[in-house]
C-alpha cells in the first residue's frame, strides 16, 4: 500500500474498480483490464509531466520515473495477489 494513504484513498480506488466492473456488462475482462491499465499509465505520464519545465527535463528523468511507477505497481499487485490467494474461496466463491 502506498505511503501516506488518506482517508478517501480506497474510495477513489473503488470508484475506478466500479467503473471497470460496469464496463464488464459490454466487453471482456481482458479488454476492460487493458483499458484501465492504459488509462492509469496515461494519467501517470501526465502527472509526471506536470513536475517538469521541459520535455528534455522529463526525458532526463524518464528511467527514474519508470522505475518508481513499476516498483509501486509491483508492490500493489503483489499485495493484492497475496490477498486473493489468502481469501480465494471467500472472494471467488461467495455463498449467497
Amino acid at each position: 500500500m502506498p505511503k501516506d494513504v488518506d482517508d478517501a484513498f480506497f474510495d477513489r480506488a473503488d470508484a475506478h474498480i466500479n467503473l471497470s466492473n460496469d464496463q464488464l456488462a459490454h466487453i471482456s475482462l481482458g479488454k476492460v483490464s487493458a483499458s484501465m491499465l492504459y488509462g492509469t499509465s496515461r494519467f501517470n505520464a501526465w502527472i509526471s509531466a506536470c513536475g517538469f519545465e521541459t520535455g528534455a527535463d522529463m526525458q532526463a528523468k524518464k528511467q527514474e520515473t519508470l522505475n518508481y511507477f513499476v516498483a509501486e505497481y509491483t508492490k500493489m499487485l503483489e499485495e493484492n495477489l497475496d490477498d486473493y490467494i489468502a481469501n480465494f474461496d471467500r472472494y471467488m466463491k461467495p455463498s449467497h
